[in-house]
């Protein structure tokens, strides 16, 4: 029963998102809109007054993110070789790999572990902040891989690239909250309780509102015929992953709680953007918005399992 309570408030709003969808409640650029308004807004104001109330030293989270950006380094290695494996043609391996390593961390990890208690960690840390540190800089390393991994898929990757990477960094809204949020306080600083409140009331939105943008965004997508290929590559995501998550994270000596954190991180079902990357980058439609959806039915298996055994 407690599994149930943390996981079904997050797959009932992502249902929730598919029928307002499917029934066309809403129109068809309404939840599309509002994943935008979440993710320039909603989500940074959820970041930044965190961090800002509750930070104080980034440390206790370090480990959690070098344990994520190692396991994700080795899951796009498996990546590709699960793509010679299944014979994807060359021009989708990268769409392949990227729905195996891209998980939506924001609007799936950040609500799951906010349903659970918001205990200390080791460094200090609260549960929350240590999540919100570690998710912030696992988004854009997201961006950045995902582009490169496209990229090679068409034999494009040159140093040309190097400006339209450094610019997606300074201009990625989520991360500049985080730092932002860090240095006010480092700084010791504090929001006049106006600003405070607008930023709460906002953050409030981010993560029920991303939840109903995802299940809107499922009902656009189309599985295509050849089913296999999308299977392996959302089972790639939320059962590979969080088996190299835990390999690593036991190496490094994470402790249990941080592990358990970095296990539901890494088994999130594929972000809703690695469509649109796909899309804008000549890679594979059908591949990545069948990944898309099966990788959300798998990681609900993949989810249970880790917050019974850990």
């Amino acid at each position: 029963m407690h599994i149930l309570n943390i996981l079904a408030p997050v797959f009932l709003l992502i249902a929730g998102g598919a029928v307002l969808q499917k029934t066309a409640f809403v129109s068809p650029d309404f939840l599309k809109e509002a994943n935008r308004v979440t993710y320039w807004l909603g989500l940074p104001a959820l970041l930044f007054s965190q961090l800002v109330s509750s930070f104080h030293s980034g440390g206790g989270a370090g480990l959690m993110l070098g344990v994520m950006l190692g396991a994700t380094v080795l899951l796009v290695l498996v990546g590709y070789l699960a793509a010679w494996l299944v014979r994807v043609p060359a021009a989708a391996a990268g769409t392949f790999v990227q729905g195996g390593f891209r998980g939506n961390l924001a609007f799936v990890g950040l609500p799951i572990i906010y349903s659970l208690p918001d205990t200390p960690l080791a460094g200090g840390l609260s549960v929350r902040t240590a999540a919100i540190v570690t998710v912030a800089p696992m988004m854009v390393f997201y961006n950045t891989a995902g582009v490169v991994v496209l990229l090679l898929s068409q034999h494009q990757l040159s140093g040309r690239m190097l400006w339209p990477f450094l610019r997606q960094l300074a201009t990625t809204p989520p991360l500049l909250a985080t730092f932002a949020g860090m240095g006010f306080a480092l700084a010791g600083w504090t929001l006049p309780s106006a600003v405070d409140k607008t930023f709460t009331a906002l953050g409030e939105m981010a993560l029920p509102l991303g939840l109903l943008g995802v299940g809107g965004s499922l009902v656009t997508v189309r599985l295509g015929a050849d089913w296999r290929r999308p299977l392996g590559s959302a089972l790639l995501k939320t059962a590979v992953s969080p088996v190299l998550g835990w390999l690593v994270g036991r190496a490094l000596g994470l402790g249990a709680l941080e592990l358990k954190m970095v296990l539901i991180l890494m088994a999130c079902p594929t972000a809703i953007v690695s469509y649109t990357m796909a899309l804008e980058m000549k890679g594979d439609e059908a591949l990545a918005s069948g990944a898309i959806v099966l990788s959300v039915l798998t990681s609900l298996v993949t989810l249970a399992a880790i917050l019974a055994v850990t």
